[in-house]
């Protein structure tokens, strides 16, 4: 056309970018890697309910083959918006997802002798729902927006953004890895005790790796904010939803090192920490007040609300008597 032919001689770079963008959309990545990771779970679900091992190897495996196009995706939007991956709502879902498969290939290479099932099932769970999630915030307009002068700069981005993101990823996780230890605990047999201890380390480790990020993030945070505002802590809502993460993560790791609780204790609060988490991802962003907040939106307030009583009501299933659970074995000190 006219058009195409005007763009071809004045500007050929623009037209280039233009055609690969239309082909990144078209390939639809994000939807086709979060349906792999529906199955991903529901393999390794299976897999490990009726002890097949065979099924597990093809979940782990389906969640590396998967993990590869949803990183070209992930590093192609990045060259599209000439940006580090983490830029807005939508995109800190497709990175959070993207990290937690990343940290279930890492969590499922440490059972070399034989696959566990547990970190392709928190990778594939973590990653189908934050990329669901991606896939309804896509919804309400171009996730390749303009950025805002606020937040405009690419060294922040990289560091800051990046590293709360991958926070965010961690406790998500290890509340993943929670609410299956519960569930597995109440409703089957299959909870014995090697089980126990495996799903112990996964929950330790994450959690102090959330600790770690959340906190390092945080303080690049401040850093920036003391870079463009002039002052390093505001009490901005946002800035009070990661001390709650760095918070409740030392809360949940001083009560393990005081043996205050054992494992299914801390599974309890590492679900709750699912709620914490998600307040200061979404929820501060529901208050539409402080310089992080970007506006308001019923349906994600709605969804929100459900999220955090769900996993409210899964934190209460784990505190039910040891004679309520069909794994009704002591829990490992």
């Amino acid at each position: 056309t006219g058009y195409q032919l005007t763009l071809k001689r004045e500007a050929p770079e623009l037209l280039k970018y233009l055609r690969f963008e239309v082909a990144f959309n078209r390939t639809n990545a994000f939807v086709k890697s979060a349906a792999l990771y529906l199955i991903v779970a529901l393999l390794s679900c299976v897999g490990w309910l009726l002890r097949r091992e065979g099924l597990l190897y093809w979940a782990r495996r389906l969640l590396v083959w998967t993990a590869v196009p949803h990183t070209l995706a992930l590093v192609a939007r990045s060259l599209l918006s000439g940006y580090p991956p983490v830029t807005n709502l939508y995109s800190s879902a497709i990175f959070i997802g993207w990290g937690a498969v990343i940290m279930g290939i890492i969590l499922e290479g440490g059972f070399k002798k034989r696959p566990s099932g547990m970190g392709a099932l928190v990778g594939g769970i973590t990653g189908f729902s934050t990329l669901l999630i991606a896939h309804f915030l896509a919804g309400e307009g171009d996730t390749l927006e303009q950025m805002r002068a606020v937040l405009d700069t690419r060294f922040w981005l990289a560091t800051h953004v990046t590293t709360i993101t991958l926070g965010y990823m961690a406790t998500f996780i290890a509340g993943v890895a929670g609410i299956f230890y519960i569930l597995a605990g109440l409703a089957s047999r299959r909870l014995d005790e090697a089980t126990q201890q495996e799903m112990d380390r996964i929950l330790y480790g994450t959690t102090a790796f959330a600790l770690l990020l959340s906190f390092v993030g945080t303080v690049l945070g401040g850093l920036w904010a003391d870079d463009s505002w002039g002052r390093f802590w505001g009490w901005d809502p946002k800035e009070n939803g990661a001390l709650l993460i760095v918070t409740w993560c030392a809360i949940m790791l001083h009560t393990r090192w005081g043996r205050m609780v054992a494992t299914r204790g801390f599974a309890v609060m590492a679900v709750f920490g699912n709620v914490v988490t998600a307040w200061s991802w979404f929820g501060v962003n529901q208050l539409s007040i402080g310089l992080h907040s970007y506006g308001f939106t019923d349906s994600a307030s709605f969804w929100l609300l459900v999220f955090c009583l769900s996993q409210v009501g899964i934190c209460l299933m784990g505190l039910l008597p040891l004679r309520f659970w069909k794994s009704g074995i002591p829990p490992v000190k």
